[in-house]
């Protein structure tokens, strides 16, 4: 007993160690020390206050999902489990950070219109001078308040409004680690985007998240300020957006054959190259995410037929083939339902390709509730510049139309698994975006 109890606190003092820097900072610091997004967006930075209140980063408290899941399931959980206790406090860390230093956790919900409801605004990146330790995550931001605003832009950039100090951080994937990292109570890595693309090739070659996440352009970034060719975007295009999303994964289809008769024996071959993403597909909350592969024959006479993965017999593979079985009964604890049997796991056709790495809670059930993570299954998501090959044998039905039979394949995403967002009440959040398609035929004869 004094062994486990031991454990649980070592596990809670390892989550809470940038929290506990955090503590240091916040005793001398108020609302007061920060400047809101407006005031630097209506004053100079007119083009960068637009774009980040496009972008995700200024939804990050308010975002509908993002509410629904620290009110509902984050805060309630973390009163009734003290091995989470601190999350209802550390997800603000990333989420609403300014409300986080300043001690104002939880905040208020984002109806009330409180000042967590700026979320991670200018203020938030750009007074942050470094991070503790040696591996950026769980916010373990070093931040400075006061008139030197810290940025990646060089000596040459000028205010009349504060110093402007540019770092190598602010450059450097490193920054986007210090949130885009993330590990639970129990020490699991529930976040690791930072570390995929330092693990992966682009790193290697010196590619920086913000080259893709935040382009360059050319624009003033102030008012009657000068031109830069080089200037950064502030939209951070990522996970939530169709337009990043689509053509992440190249997607070809083949047959084995180019001719068959009704009752012979088809196979396609499937190649999913990843020419786009500097970590993994799909990355960041992946206990949330969810990318499946599915194939359709329509022969000559319309007649749809759904064909299902072949097997490969890998540890772990059950959790990468949808199925209909039940996941989630954690979730039962922030509702107050001991007995909850769960939702769903998959909410998509079954016997599909599953792109997924499944996280489990404590008890070893399937999870969507990061903090409650403790072990992961196998890791079947495609990597950076990596190519994954998939086979669907088609038995050909006696009953198929002769002449032209097309076989489609898509990779869908949907940020959210459908049955939970449903049953949370969010179902925009299982909006299905289109990675690639592709299709090819084969001739059935008489």
């Amino acid at each position: 007993m004094k062994t486990k109890r031991a454990l649980n606190v070592f596990m809670i003092f390892l989550f809470t160690a940038p929290l506990l820097l955090a503590q240091e900072m916040e005793r001398s610091f108020s609302y007061d020390d920060f400047r809101t997004p407006e005031y630097c967006g209506t004053s100079c930075h007119v083009q960068f206050y637009q774009q980040w209140q496009q972008s995700m980063m200024a939804q990050a408290y308010t975002h509908e999902w993002d509410e629904v899941e620290y009110f509902k399931l984050a805060v309630p959980h973390a009163d009734r489990d003290e091995n989470v206790a601190a999350v209802k406090h550390e997800c603000n860390g990333c989420h609403a950070p300014i409300s986080f230093l300043v001690g104002d956790t939880p905040p208020p919900k984002p109806a009330m219109n409180s000042r967590a409801n700026e979320s991670v605004s200018c203020e938030a990146c750009h007074l942050i001078t470094g991070f503790k330790g040696d591996t950026p995550f769980n916010f373990n931001y070093i931040m400075e308040p006061g008139k030197k605003k810290y940025s990646g832009r060089g000596t040459d950039a000028k205010s009349p409004n504060h110093e402007i100090v540019a770092t190598e951080l602010h450059k450097s994937g490193d920054f986007c680690g210090i949130c885009h990292n993330e590990k639970s109570p129990y020490g699991a890595w529930v976040k690791s985007t930072h570390l995929e693309w330092k693990e992966g090739p682009y790193a290697k070659e010196g590619v920086q998240c913000q080259d893709c996440h935040m382009p360059k352009a050319e624009y003033a970034t102030a008012e009657m300020g000068r031109v830069y060719k080089d200037a950064r975007l502030h939209l951070f295009h990522g996970a939530h957006d169709p337009g990043k999303v689509g053509g992440t994964i190249e997607l070809r289809i083949n047959p084995d054959i180019e001719m068959a008769e009704p009752g012979g024996v088809a196979k396609f071959t499937i190649h999913l190259f990843n020419q786009k993403t500097g970590h993994k597909f799909p990355s960041g909350s992946v206990e949330d995410r969810i990318v499946w592969l599915h194939v359709e024959a329509v022969d000559a006479a319309g007649n749809v037929y759904h064909l299902p993965v072949d097997k490969k017999g890998f540890e772990g593979e059950e959790y990468t083939i949808a199925a209909d079985v039940l996941a989630y009964q954690d979730m039962g604890i922030a509702l107050d339902k001991p007995n909850f049997k769960g939702v769903q796991r998959d909410g998509v056709p079954i016997g599909d390709r599953i792109f997924r790495m499944p996280y489990f809670d404590p008890q070893g059930r399937m999870t969507i509730q990061q903090w409650n993570t403790k072990s992961f299954g196998v890791d079947y998501r495609i990597g950076p510049r990596e190519t994954i090959t998939e086979t669907f044998t088609f038995n050909i039905p006696f009953e198929a139309a002769p002449g032209k039979m097309k076989v489609n394949a898509v990779l869908n995403y949907q940020k959210l698994v459908k049955p939970v967002a449903d049953f949370l009440g969010v179902p925009d959040e299982a909006d299905i975006m289109i990675v690639n398609n592709h299709s090819t035929e084969i001739e059935i004869i008489d």
